[in-house]
């Protein structure tokens, strides 16, 4: 992807189910947990640039030392700065981090903070073990706020708005409203059930009691990954399923996924069960995570990328005119590669069938040590180009088409001010750029950092086609049914964005986003290609969550978002819509 966007956390849960001397006797280690949790959590780095965490649980604490241990990073490079520094409590104190549960998580800052407190696990406190509740996850909640006016208005004092503080202190207080009723658990299960029903959003949930019960929630609609795996020595759950496999030698097929609103429980004696703990819902699977998030090493997501690939040829080749000969094949790096790949493989195959050749290579090459502390701004914007660099010689100046694959366009900042002027130096006839993703219409509230319609060059689109097309009234009215929309419940509001994309021919708005993505001065001629919304669903049958392109939200609370975000940009307020 071009343009930075953040993105959905990682999250790394592990139970030793045989006792510590099982794995001193048989990897001569007594930090066998640790290694496999660090490896995990290294596994899954591409989730998380702003903190990462670590906490490990002793099933059998010594009275008067705490029950667990943890450690946070806000550093420059916060998974080894923790991994550093979990290393040095290794080395200082012979029981830490050698306990027997662990939590380890990977943070994307949606919202900004950069402080400890917002790293993940979060603890509640108690001295009775039963109810010391420690707690990781991927989760973006719409109804944040509501949530915690009920926890305040019931008697709560938090310190905190954030959702991890709220849905810590949601767990906490059914959890103790377990015990105070029956004097005893009926199971966790009826707990996270009382706490997460109220949730509006997306979620996984990792936790421990300081008994030693650990357990991992999906949300209902199975929007954010979870995969786990157990065997007679460990018990695992992971965002990503390649995370387990290469810390445990496993096969594809021995990793499940977790099911949606099911809760895997690990109990105090290391039993593991599979439980019901949410009604079900329609599977609405994150599909951005198969186009973008989720690294390619899994099988899946690779096949399913190369057939995003293949789907875009009958596209590129008429946008070719048929004219391969003279036509250079290239991507956007990194994560556009296995697409490129299923592209380039079905290119092939036409050129085969027509007697022509495809060529292709590495043309734009993406400088990630390139920094600047320029302060003039017009200094910065000149090398802002340059972090990406180009393969000279490749291209033939002025007979050359040269396609360029990307996995998605969300901003369009970057393919405008840095891709495109770089790529018009080696003077190509003719730049086609190929999105494996249709439009981002929509914006997200379940993980994605774009939540503010004007950040979307598709919007902006839309909003430069209405006024061409001299319908500012359409714009003006959905405006007024957004505000009144607001003031319904969320369960009865409906997206009012979709009406004001309803007016505009599809291709009438790819031509508009070219025309924003032009950048001044450029001499090649430019066509933008995107990925139907209907070959999207045939390449990634299972992950229908596509509300950002469809706006059709899995939840409630999605379309009370997108309201609120055309309410905000009518009233020039650039804040969040959640």
């Amino acid at each position: 992807m071009s343009d930075a966007i953040k993105h959905e956390c990682g999250v790394a849960l592990l139970r030793l189910r045989k006792p510590p001397a099982y794995y001193v006797k048989k990897y001569e280690t007594q930090s066998y947990g640790f290694q496999k949790i660090a490896l995990m959590l290294e596994k899954q780095h591409n989730r998380g640039q702003d903190g990462a965490g670590l906490a490990c649980l002793h099933l059998a604490p010594e009275q008067g030392r705490p029950c667990y241990d943890i450690e946070k990073s806000v550093a420059q490079l916060p998974l080894a700065d923790l991994i550093t520094r979990c290393g040095k409590r290794l080395e200082e104190d012979p029981l830490a981090f050698r306990g027997e549960v662990f939590l380890g998580h990977l943070r994307y800052a949606t919202f900004g903070r950069h402080d400890l407190a917002a790293c993940h696990p979060f603890v509640r406190e108690s001295a009775f073990l039963d109810r010391l509740l420690l707690l990781a996850g991927n989760f973006n909640l719409t109804d944040t706020r509501e949530l915690f006016d009920a926890l305040a208005a019931s008697g709560h004092h938090l310190s905190s708005k954030a959702d991890g503080a709220v849905i810590l202190q949601c767990i906490a207080h059914a959890l103790e409203q377990e015990l105070l009723h029956y004097g005893s658990f009926r199971g966790l299960a009826p707990v996270l059930r009382e706490a997460a029903e109220k949730f509006d959003g997306a979620f996984v949930l990792c936790g421990m009691l300081g008994d030693g019960t650990a357990f991992a929630l999906r949300d209902a609609n199975g929007i954010r990954p979870a995969y786990y795996y157990f065997d007679d020595e460990v018990a695992v759950v992971a965002s990503e399923r390649p995370a387990i496999q290469a810390a445990f030698d496993c096969a594809t097929g021995e990793v499940a996924e977790l099911p949606p609103g099911k809760v895997l429980l690990i109990h105090p004696d290391g039993a593991v069960e599979l439980a019901d703990c949410l009604d079900p819902k329609p599977r609405r699977a994150c599909v951005f995570e198969r186009i973008y998030f989720s690294r390619a090493n899994d099988a899946e997501i690779h096949a399913e990328r190369k057939h995003l690939g293949h789907a875009l040829v009958p596209q590129v080749v008429r946008a070719l005119k048929g004219d391969l000969e003279n036509t250079f094949v290239s991507y956007i790096p990194n994560s556009a590669q296995v697409c490129f790949h299923g592209l380039l493989e079905a290119l092939l195959g036409v050129a085969l069938h027509d007697g022509h050749t495809v060529r292709f290579g590495q043309v734009a090459v993406k400088d990630a040590k390139f920094r600047t502390f320029i302060a003039d701004v017009q200094a910065r914007k000149e090398l802002a180009m340059h972090v990406y660099d180009v393969t000279y010689g490749l291209v033939r100046p002025g007979s050359d088409t040269l396609v360029v694959l990307d996995d998605s366009i969300v901003r369009g900042n970057t393919m405008r001010r840095a891709i495109l002027p770089i790529l018009d130096r080696l003077n190509p006839k003719k730049i086609v750029v190929a999105s494996s993703a249709p439009p981002i219409l929509y914006p997200d509230c379940y993980g994605i950092d774009m939540a503010t319609l004007n950040e979307l060059v598709a919007f902006n689109a839309l909003i430069a086609c209405l006024k061409a097309a001299g319908r500012e009234a359409a714009l003006q009215e959905a405006y007024e049914t957004a505000r009144h929309q607001l003031t319904l419940p969320a369960e009865r509001q409906h997206n009012v964005l979709c009406s004001l994309y309803a007016l505009v021919p599809g291709e009438d708005l790819i031509a508009a986003i070219t025309r924003l993505l032009r950048p001044e001065g450029l001499r090649a001629e430019l066509q933008v290609i995107f990925q139907t919304v209907e070959d999207l669903h045939r390449c990634c049958p299972n992950h229908t969550g596509d509300w950002y392109f469809t706006g059709d939200y899995p939840t409630p609370g999605g379309n009370q978002v997108v309201n609120r975000a055309l309410v905000n940009f009518m009233e020039n307020r650039n804040e969040r819509a959640y």
